[in-house]
């Protein structure tokens, strides 16, 4: 699991990119970030999505807006309809120029306050993702002056989507020439967090101190190494918990807790509950939806 920045192409044509990603046997982990905003609509899909330091389930119409150099991935697990494929209709604008259509329109700023709330990552509820679905799919036929006005017609109407909540602890700071070594610690973070965390270890990879290591990382994700770990691990257990029936001992030890008592405590301080009453909401909303 090697992290990278990605470089997105801007066509002559437009100011922003998008791209209609069709898979037929899976989306593949591909640990990544770029300076760009990410708008995802992932259809006929189910798997996991990894963005900072949130890890959790996706399903059929999943939209997600990711901030600027957050890392990032998604993971399918399978298809809903074997005989289509895995869909992901993702547009890319730049900060600056997001900022540039925004500066000095009064109109715009529910669009200026949903840039903010995304840079640790903002989830939709399915229900916004299928309604927003023909929109996004319509997008790819219009010539760029309608496809424009279309791209601040979806961003006004998340702005006013009460139902968005945020992802990532870590929001990524402006980084001057240590995104590489940040990328090398994230990726392995991403790869051993349920293992044992070693600092000396990881001041190796990124070639600092341990203290330079810590300066470093609270630095650009304002979080520790330790809280970070913490937070891949719960969200780990938030997937399994929601979508399996194993055991919650063995989804403990599973994350990187030995310790049911340890991953009880973890889990409450984050998540505001113990595990079995997260996983009852789950269940619940389950049958409720079975029952309608």
């Amino acid at each position: 699991m090697r992290a990278y920045r990605e470089h997105l192409s801007t066509p002559n044509t437009a100011s922003w990119t998008m791209l209609n990603r069709r898979l037929d046997d899976a989306i593949p982990f591909q640990w990544h970030h770029h300076p760009e905003f990410e708008l995802t609509l992932t259809l006929n899909s189910q798997g996991q999505r990894f963005i900072g330091d949130h890890v959790g389930s996706y399903c059929d119409a999943d939209l997600v807006l990711v901030g600027p150099n957050l890392p990032h991935t998604w993971a399918s697990r399978k298809k809903l309809d074997h005989t289509e494929p895995h869909i992901a209709l993702v547009f890319w604008f730049r900060k600056e120029w997001i900022e540039g259509m925004i500066a000095g329109s009064v109109e715009l700023q529910p669009v200026k306050d949903l840039m903010n709330r995304s840079l640790g990552g903002l989830a939709f509820a399915r229900e916004t993702g299928l309604a927003l679905a023909p929109d996004f799919r319509a997008m790819f036929d219009l010539p760029p002056v309608q496809r424009l006005l279309a791209l601040f017609s979806i961003l006004d109407r998340l702005a006013e989507d009460s139902s968005a909540h945020p992802l990532s602890h870590a929001v990524p700071q402006e980084v001057e020439g240590g995104r590489s070594r940040l990328d090398r610690i994230l990726a392995h973070l991403h790869q051993h967090y349920i293992g044992p965390t070693s600092m000396p270890e990881l001041a190796e990879i990124a070639a600092l101190s341990v203290s330079g290591l810590h300066r470093m990382f609270v630095k650009h994700t304002q979080v520790s190494i330790t809280d970070y770990v913490a937070g891949l691990r719960i969200g780990d257990a938030c997937s399994r918990l929601s979508s399996t029936n194993e055991p919650i001992g063995f989804i403990a030890e599973a994350v990187g807790y030995p310790s049911l008592a340890n991953f009880n405590r973890q889990f409450k301080a984050q998540r505001g509950m113990t595990p079995r009453a997260y996983r009852a909401i789950f269940r619940h909303a389950s049958t409720q939806s079975r029952r309608n």
